[in-house]
């Protein structure tokens, strides 16, 4: 079925996005997964070309874009490389990003954004931490009152551009007696006192993506540092988690199609028994379940794409969304190794490190369980 959601001049600048990365990103993926890591030329190139800076404003370096369908174009070509890829810009771009243009104040923006856009400042959000998991209320890296200044005491785990940051929207607790009316997001600089990072992380899959752990140890911000009000950072965080939920629907649908479309490639390329191992009736019936799985999960990532761009997606869709993409994407993908045979337990094979890269996808952002709580809270369970 024809996609109906995108225009020319989307159309246009998805040319422009993949040109970019055959250009500069596809011949050094195997660099990146070796340093666990994405190098700065890659953000500063991605800067040049304005793809850093679709929510931030002219004025401060970005171009802008007002329509949400670009940033789904973005996310859908760096997921065709790899899921690495999308995550990296994603949390930089679609998800930290818009905390400072939307709420930041004139002189952070100013102080900010023109780096974010350049992609000489990488962004980072610091939210969960090693006893929280996807309980963001619970958190305990605390901020408490000095003069003038606060002092911040804690850590953060599973961070993605973690340990590449320059930049890190940290979730504090500054009021322990309000539960989660007592949180604050404080912007807080690589380069401040106090501020550590672990090793990266050694994944499962994504390995191009540099996670890391943050330790906080007495780190003094003033108000300034404040993005958006005293004690609202849960609100902030919930009013924003839509976006960062949708932009995992389309990272995880475009992921499963990109790897699906290769398997299908193979399946009519590689012979057994006389014949390609496509026209096995086990294996065609395969196949024309899982590409139905996945136009059909486009089709629905798609209305939420124009519900939002329309400002009008619920948290609720967007959980279901997010949850039932990553679903079928690892249903998908666990298919596609198995029609690739022993070559698809290969590391050199793109279907082995896209079937590792996507597990977690079940996971972040809000588990699945989670989300589907949040969906049976809708129902009135």
């Amino acid at each position: 079925m024809k996609r109906s959601i995108y225009n020319d001049d989307h159309d246009s600048f998805r040319a422009s996005v993949a040109a970019f990365l055959d250009r500069e990103v596809k011949p050094h993926v195997e660099d990146y997964a070796a340093d666990k890591a994405l190098p700065r030329e890659f953000w500063t190139g991605a800067g040049r070309q304005g793809f850093l800076g679709l929510e931030i404003p002219e004025e401060y370096g970005g171009v802008e874009a007002g329509d949400y369908r670009f940033n789904a174009v973005v996310a859908e070509e760096m997921n065709k490389v790899n899921a690495a890829l999308g995550s990296c810009w994603g949390i930089h771009a679609d998800i930290t990003a818009p905390y400072i243009v939307e709420l930041g104040t004139d002189e952070q923006k100013q102080r900010w954004l023109p780096g974010v856009a350049a992609g000489e400042i990488l962004l980072a959000i610091g939210m969960t931490e090693p006893s929280g998991g996807s309980d963001l209320a619970a958190l305990k890296t605390t901020a408490v009152r000095d003069g003038d200044e606060w002092v911040i005491n804690g850590s953060k785990t599973f961070i993605t551009n973690g340990f590449s940051a320059d930049l890190v929207i940290t979730a504090v607790r500054t009021d322990p007696e309000k539960g989660p009316k007592g949180i604050t997001l404080f912007a807080i600089e690589a380069t401040k006192e106090g501020f550590s990072r672990g090793r990266k992380l050694d994944k499962v899959g994504q390995d191009e993506s540099d996670t890391a752990e943050l330790f906080f140890e007495n780190v003094r911000v003033t108000d300034a540092e404040i993005i958006g009000e005293l004690n609202m950072g849960f609100i902030h965080m919930m009013q924003k988690l839509p976006q960062e939920r949708l932009g995992c629907a389309i990272s995880n649908i475009a992921h499963a199609k990109q790897i699906l479309g290769e398997t299908l490639q193979y399946t009519k390329d590689r012979k057994a028994f006389g014949q390609s191992i496509g026209q096995f009736q086990h294996n065609k019936f395969l196949l024309a379940d899982l590409f139905t799985r996945i136009e059909v999960a486009e089709a629905y990532v798609d209305k939420c794409v124009e519900a939002h761009d329309a400002k009008e997606l619920t948290a609720v869709d967007a959980a279901k969304a997010k949850w039932w993409t990553s679903q079928v994407q690892n249903e998908v993908l666990d298919h596609c190794v198995q029609l690739h045979g022993g070559y698809g337990f290969m590391n050199e094979y793109r279907v082995a490190r896209a079937w590792r890269d996507a597990r977690v996808s079940k996971i972040w952002a809000g588990s699945n369980e989670i989300m589907k709580e949040l969906i049976g809270r809708d129902l009135g369970l």
